[in-house]
């Protein structure tokens, strides 16, 4: 009896172990966390209605950037341009149904979604086809410089996988290949900008070594006036990457620091990021 006691506790033991790979990281757990996405830190216990404001924002930049097809809407203008006209001429039962209608109608597909951290202070905004998390944020650090609104810092990641080497791999070669393959002739000089947050398991020097494994030949490292950046957000067990040109030019997406400086009256003072 004791020995089948024993045997069942090391097959459940060795159940447990098998849904973890070497590096700690879940095999068969949904993750949480799926890009592409943009990665916010906010202030401790404004968590939710950080998610309420950049839903209202990330809905209002995404419809002037990637508008909705344009059947529905089509129908609606032409509903409310006869809306005086129409309304008076109709019956109380045929408005009532036409509300009714209305109604029925199917909602576009939800673009944005909050994926939960569990942590205090960072919030994760997943995105859908065909948005584009670099454009969004960078559209929206230029209405920022402008205006001076709202105070956050803003990471975009066009895709993202659990950190381990081989997926690291995986998702730098499907995110670098259709980039670079625009202009093939072109050769860039680029910085790995990396933050890692919550995690352990991989040092940095190795994920740093992954992803530089992974650009194209021709293309080197400049850590001082890159023209490209290769942005890597490490957040426990989920890694994000993107590229972008802008990303000093930007204030490195620092929303805050922009926001003081519009509302200085773009006072600059001297720093690495306004020379570049």
């Amino acid at each position: 009896m004791a020995d089948e006691s024993s045997k069942r506790k090391s097959q459940g033991s060795d159940k447990k172990r098998k849904k973890y790979r070497s590096d700690g990281t879940p095999i068969w757990s949904k993750r949480h966390i799926d890009g592409p996405g943009v990665w916010v830190s906010c202030v401790k216990g404004k968590e939710k209605q950080t998610v309420g404001e950049l839903y209202d924002l990330f809905d209002s930049l995404a419809s002037d950037l990637w508008p909705l097809g344009g059947k529905e809407k089509d129908a609606d203008s032409d509903d409310d341009d006869n809306d005086d006209t129409g309304a008076a001429s109709l019956s109380l039962e045929a408005q009532i149904s036409n509300e009714i209608s209305a109604m029925k109608r199917p909602r576009h597909e939800q673009r944005f979604t909050n994926c939960q951290t569990n942590t205090p202070c960072v919030v994760f905004i997943s995105c859908k086809t065909p948005v584009d998390p670099v454009r969004l944020v960078e559209t929206h650090i230029r209405n920022v410089q402008k205006t001076g609104f709202m105070r956050t810092r803003f990471v975009p990641v066009s895709g993202s996988c659990v950190t381990n080497i081989p997926e690291i791999q995986a998702l730098c070669r499907s995110t670098f290949e259709p980039f670079f393959a625009r202009e093939p002739e072109r050769k860039y000089s680029y910085k790995i900008e990396l933050r890692i947050r919550n995690h352990t398991t991989l040092s940095r020097p190795t994920i740093i070594q992954t992803i530089a494994d992974c650009v194209p030949e021709g293309h080197v490292v400049n850590l001082t006036d890159p023209t490209l950046f290769i942005l890597v957000e490490v957040f426990k067990s989920v890694l994000g990457v993107a590229i972008t040109r802008e990303y000093y030019s930007l204030q490195k997406f620092n929303v805050m620091e922009i926001s003081n400086r519009a509302q200085n009256g773009g006072i600059d003072g001297e720093s690495r990021v306004d020379s570049i």
